[in-house]
């Protein structure tokens, strides 16, 4: 456990990972969200890392969930176990001022689902931000001029594109295309191609070894043995998969996200679109880390683009931050 300190606490509530970020300490803890309940008593056998290492793995009473889904909550009371674990982890029992990131198409019920599951997890005020404008503050982006900035964060279940200028959002795509979704795409694609069997864990794994935003930017040379169960015989089976292979199982989902791009774009005043051919685009998020993908949206869009410093911690980082204004969200 970490030292009380301040009470000031930013979340990074994401669908694969939760980041918790305390004023004066930076982020101080980063497990998945994950959650595992025994079925008959309802009770939380274990949170975090401890749950991840579980999916897949559970005997009938045990069951490994993630109670987030494309980046809202999709199970309360597991969600708000879940923080309050979380919060106890890091900071004890003491009632902080939470803050809160949801990706930036959410609904008014949405977020005050986030905003109650985290009181009931045990925080004296919480607020929500909108993932996009967190991901540009961690990024070092300048949020409260009036230069236009454009970021786009891609998470485990959303992949949320903002341009963003005086403090606010200016015009953002939230789909719910991200690395889950890259996973569903490569299990799909080796049961189809190969009539092979593989879990999420491999295709997490596939994606972050030999993972390509496109096909013909993949290294050939590039591959990894994968096991799984053989869909004829019924028995493990060991292939080897291409990184060619694993940029064409999730093509679709990468045109999908520079579609949202090039969409958000149209959507700019010429006045920022000029100060983003000026100052690139910023990507943050796990997602941000896929081989080539800076290059294929620059490709698409005409603009230079680049990756965060700390593209899994942008959010996060953003969302402490952001607490240092907190007057002015109070007034919003």
């Amino acid at each position: 456990m970490f030292g009380i300190g301040t009470r000031n606490i930013g979340i990074d509530l994401g669908t694969a990972n939760t980041l918790v970020y305390v004023d004066g300490k930076g982020i101080v803890l980063n497990e998945p969200s994950v959650v595992a309940k025994n079925t008959s008593t309802g009770e939380v056998v274990a949170v975090g890392e401890e749950a991840r290492e579980m999916i897949g793995r559970t005997p009938g009473s045990i069951v490994a969930i993630r109670p987030m889904k494309d980046g809202v909550i999709a199970d309360y009371d597991t969600t708000a176990a879940m923080m309050k674990y979380f919060l106890e982890k890091t900071i004890g029992n003491t009632k902080p001022l939470v803050m809160v990131c949801v990706p930036s198409g959410v609904t008014e019920v949405e977020k005050r689902a986030v905003v109650e599951a985290t009181q009931q997890a045990g925080a004296k005020e919480a607020y929500v931000i909108e993932e996009p404008f967190a991901a540009a503050i961690g990024a070092g982006l300048p949020v409260m001029d009036p230069t236009g900035s454009m970021v786009v964060d891609i998470g485990g279940g959303t992949t949320d594109v903002a341009t963003i200028a005086l403090g606010g959002i200016v015009s953002s795509r939230s789909i719910r295309v991200a690395g889950d979704k890259f996973d569903e795409s490569i299990i799909s694609y080796i049961r189809q191609q190969y009539s092979l069997l593989v879990g999420e864990r491999t295709a997490e794994q596939i994606k972050m070894e030999i993972g390509s935003a496109s096909v013909q930017k993949a290294d050939e040379g590039k591959s990894i043995s994968i096991r799984g169960r053989d869909l004829m015989t019924g028995l493990p089976k060991t292939i080897e998969l291409t990184s060619v292979d694993a940029a064409r199982a999730i093509q679709e989902d990468v045109n999908e996200i520079v579609t949202a791009v090039k969409e958000t774009l149209e959507e700019t005043s010429p006045e920022i679109a000029a100060d983003i051919i000026d100052h690139g685009i910023v990507l943050t998020g796990g997602g941000a880390l896929l081989g080539n993908l800076a290059e294929v949206i620059s490709d698409e869009t005409s603009v230079p683009v680049f990756i965060a410093q700390d593209a899994l911690e942008c959010v996060a980082i953003g969302t402490g931050e952001s607490l240092k204004n907190i007057d002015v969200i109070r007034r919003h």
